[in-house]
């Protein structure tokens, strides 16, 4: 399967059992996250030395309840701790990945 043009492509895409290895890792780590698999998602995060890697990584410590790591990883993202609720900015960061290069 092609990378989702979408999100609607990617919320099709959770049907799958596997991840598609070509997908961009931001990409894997956030259809991890959404099919409930944290750790997965976290471990590709954690290994992305990018901003992008630093707004999951924050998202992922969010969504665990750690606030502290969270906002050490949001600054370092260089994003404001959010207020949107965890599904919005799941969906926030979808987008960001899929309009970008």
């Amino acid at each position: 399967m092609e990378p989702p043009q979408n999100i609607q492509d990617f919320q099709d895409s959770l049907r799958l059992r596997e991840v598609p290895l070509h997908w961009p890792e931001g990409l894997k780590a956030l259809w991890f996250d959404a099919k409930d698999d944290w750790e997965a998602s976290h471990n590709i995060a954690q290994d992305m030395h990018t901003g992008l890697g630093s707004w999951i990584h924050a998202y992922l410590h969010r969504k665990e309840g750690d606030a502290f790591n969270a906002g050490y990883w949001y600054r370092k993202a260089g994003k404001p701790y959010p207020t949107v609720d965890l599904k919005t900015e799941h969906l926030q960061l979808v987008a960001f990945v899929l309009t970008s290069d």
